[in-house]
């Protein structure tokens, strides 16, 4: 194995779920400038989005969290998605229809300068 490339700074953190205000203490090497105080002693702060105190998954809950309006963005190109190939399936049904009719106009011609 190679030598010296293991972080050697491991220290008392504190995880911060920002949903629910959860907290973890743990020990970590990450790198952060905030603190906070838990039984009067002060560790680092990391604060996070979502753990496995508020992930669906860990607590059987569906929940939406939406952060930067990322739901939002997805659910506006769905929308747009379905809308365009509502537009492109309808314009199909008019061309096709139209060429229908054309092609059975030749075939009414065809069959009367025969006649």
């Amino acid at each position: 194995m190679k030598k010296d490339i293991h972080p050697t700074q491991y220290r008392p953190v504190v995880f911060q779920d920002l949903n629910d205000n959860t907290t973890f203490l743990t020990k970590s090497t990450v790198a952060t400038t905030d603190t906070i105080k838990l039984d009067g002693v002060e560790y680092p702060l990391v604060k996070v989005h979502i753990s496995s105190a508020s992930h669906p998954f860990f607590t059987g809950q569906e929940k939406l969290v939406d952060i930067e309006g990322r739901v939002d963005k997805f659910k506006a190109r769905q929308e747009a998605a379905k809308a365009r190939q509502d537009a492109m399936k309808k314009a199909a049904t008019k061309t096709r229809k139209s060429t229908e009719t054309a092609d059975t106009q030749k075939m009414g011609t065809l069959k009367t300068s025969k006649r």
